[in-house]
């Protein structure tokens, strides 16, 4: 039966390329494969960003994760999204899910969000004409953010919720061009990403990883070794580059560095400019390259340029981020964060 389906969906795929076309929306692009016949009610996310960005926006209509979602990352979603099984990703690198497993599915449409260069569109056209399912990649850098959620809302019949949700992405772009508009470029400070249980992987120049430290104002010290995506890191470059602030997800890595002589080398440590981005429910710095780094984007100012604006005193920044949380995943933030938030912006 599973293959039957999957021959017709190869045989009615050609019918429908009149209707694939880039679509120009303000500030943001996306890539339309065929339509829905009605609303969508059940959405296959691609991959993390698509599956964040669904369940900020319309969680009942996710059929499941792409990637493992931690008990902890669990505990802070609602009920609607914990009871969601792990169904496996079909962008980026390792594909887990067949096409005659994703059409046994039955999506109404499969939803793609994140970068939008020429691989991620070739991906989506050959799922599209191989199985007849609608097929929506979406631009997902952070200035997209806003239209993206707007295009979901309506797309999934939620406008309301979209517009909420991108007023909200708004308000914290708008929040970075007033801080930087008190930083000349030259006087911002020299960043470095340590990502993993070491700290020594960072993204180079345009990833997609250190895009949010770039666009908050910090100087990415790995943007020197090149361009693209994630690289490995020598310690030795590491104390070469000397960064003024180093920032981590990793809170094992930043606990072991604090304590380092090796670590203490570098003046970010010494000087407690070594910090520790929240991960949950979802990280704010990547982890996925996301909306989750909605909430980070306030948070990160507050350490690359503290001071810089009354919102970023601690007890407007704890407001802020608490608010932001609570529309996102409809979940107070957790009080210990909320504290820390307040005690040491």
């Amino acid at each position: 039966m599973r293959r039957r389906a999957l021959l017709q969906a190869f045989a009615l795929a050609p019918l429908l390329v009149a209707s694939a076309g880039l679509l120009a929306m303000p500030a943001q692009r996306v890539l339309r494969l065929g339509a829905p016949k009605a609303t969508p009610k059940r959405v296959f996310a691609a991959g993390p960003p698509a599956a964040v960005l669904l369940a900020v926006v319309a969680p009942e209509r996710l059929l499941g994760w792409p990637m493992k979602v931690s008990p902890d990352a669990l505990a802070q979603l609602p009920a609607v999204l914990r009871m969601l099984p792990v169904v496996g990703r079909l962008a980026g690198r390792g594909s887990t899910v067949s096409l005659e497993r994703l059409l046994a599915m039955q999506p109404d449409l499969v939803l793609d969000a994140g970068d939008f260069d020429a691989n991620y569109r070739d991906s989506a056209e050959r799922v599209w004409k191989q199985t007849a399912i609608p097929f929506e990649l979406i631009a997902g850098r952070l200035p997209d953010h806003p239209a993206q959620l707007r295009h979901v809302g309506r797309l999934l019949g939620v406008a309301a919720r979209g517009e909420a949700l991108a007023q909200a992405a708004e308000a914290q772009l708008a929040l970075v061009r007033e801080v930087l508009a008190t930083r000349p470029a030259a006087t911002r400070p020299t960043v470095y990403y340590g990502r993993g249980s070491d700290g020594l992987e960072s993204g180079l120049s345009g990833s997609i990883n250190t895009e949010v430290i770039e666009f908050c104002g910090g100087r990415n010290v790995a943007a020197s070794a090149g361009a693209g995506g994630l690289a490995r890191v020598s310690f030795e470059q590491l104390l070469a580059w000397d960064p003024d602030v180093i920032l981590t997800q990793d809170a094992g890595f930043a606990a072991q560095a604090a304590q380092d002589p090796r670590w203490r080398a570098l003046r970010a440590v010494r000087e407690r400019r070594l910090h520790c981005a929240p991960v949950l429910p979802f990280g704010w710095l990547d982890g996925p390259p996301g909306v989750n780094r909605l909430p980070g984007l306030p948070w990160l100012l507050s350490r690359l340029h503290p001071g810089a604006v009354p919102a970023l005193a601690p007890a407007a920044l704890s407001a802020r981020i608490g608010a932001l949380h609570q529309l996102l995943w409809g979940q107070p933030l957790p009080a210990a964060l909320a504290r820390s938030l307040g005690a040491n912006a």
